[in-house]
């Protein structure tokens, strides 16, 4: 009892009441228990999807099926300030390496391009080829315009059933 008093005295006189006059309005209730159920639904599908994508979701090498095609999501290649954007470096990295070790024949970098100098899949291509991969086996796609379109993409028009999706695990889980 005596902690709660030291909580309860810790705060500028006014404040408690305020808030017990707040939690009794009934729409303050409602509006209290909606943001709290929201919260929990959007904790509980992050968990389900966590969980449901664990065996879609590779972190080495070794263990990742060969496809024939890797998907790199799009990203910004510089983030504000000017400073690098390091999901964009680890992406190039990861597409680079899994070139190099043969686990995928070609890549298709699928990002945004609306905006006047800006393009995403001009600036992975370039960043690729740079890491040594051919550009013969570099696929642009412009209208990747965020992470389902790119995944619908891929399978619509670039006629892929099977392929790596590249990008960092919270990324993946959600595009798998």
């Amino acid at each position: 009892m005596k902690i709660l008093e030291k909580i309860k005295n810790s705060f500028p006189s006014g404040i408690t009441e305020k808030a017990r006059a707040l939690i009794k309005n009934k729409w303050s209730k409602r509006l209290f228990y909606t943001f709290c159920s929201v919260l929990i639904f959007t904790f509980i599908c992050d968990r389900w999807i966590i969980s449901n994508t664990k065996k879609q979701i590779f972190t080495d090498i070794e263990s990742l099926p060969n496809n024939k095609v890797g998907l790199v999501l799009g990203t910004v290649k510089d983030a504000s300030g000017g400073r690098r954007n390091l999901f964009f470096d680890y992406r190039i990295q990861a597409a680079a390496e899994l070139f190099k070790e043969g686990k995928i024949k070609h890549i298709i970098v699928s990002g945004d391009n609306h905006i006047a100098g800006y393009d995403e899949p001009s600036d992975m291509r370039d960043a690729l080829i740079a890491e040594g991969v051919p550009a013969n086996c570099i696929t642009l796609d412009y209208a990747g315009f965020r992470t389902l379109d790119s995944v619908v993409r891929c399978k619509k028009v670039f006629g892929q059933s099977k392929f790596t999706i590249i990008s960092q695990k919270f990324h993946n889980e959600r595009a798998v």
